[in-house]
């Protein structure tokens, strides 16, 4: 029960992710794309750029702050490295970011988040 949860409110959290990124421009490409080496939530393009989005929910406001770690960003990096020939054309830039979601709060984009 507390899995079923937790991946509702997953989806859900990728779902406001998404609408919130179509309204600063982007589209989205795909969402929960699953690799052999991990899973990406959220593909979105915009101007030349595709990025890689990881999506972190809490209950807590507080929480969002350990939400993500170079752990966690090391895997959608090697997601992300089997996948991007399919999203990026030749010149386009691609970059892995970060939206971080709690109730009653604006989403917490962070750009760029993976920089090894």
């Amino acid at each position: 029960m507390k899995r079923q949860r937790a991946e509702r409110r997953g989806r859900q959290g990728e779902d406001r992710a998404a609408a919130w990124l179509t309204l600063k421009g982007w589209r989205i490409l795909a969402r929960r794309v699953k690799t052999p080496r991990g899973e990406i939530d959220l593909v979105a393009k915009r101007a030349g750029t595709v990025a890689f989005v990881e999506v972190k929910w809490r209950a807590k406001q507080a929480d969002l702050d350990t939400a993500i770690d170079e752990y966690r960003l090391a895997r959608v990096a090697a997601a992300v490295e089997t996948v991007a020939h399919e999203y990026a054309r030749g010149g386009e830039d691609i970059r892995i970011d970060v939206i971080l979601l709690a109730p009653a709060t604006l989403p917490r984009h962070i750009v760029n988040a993976w920089m090894p």
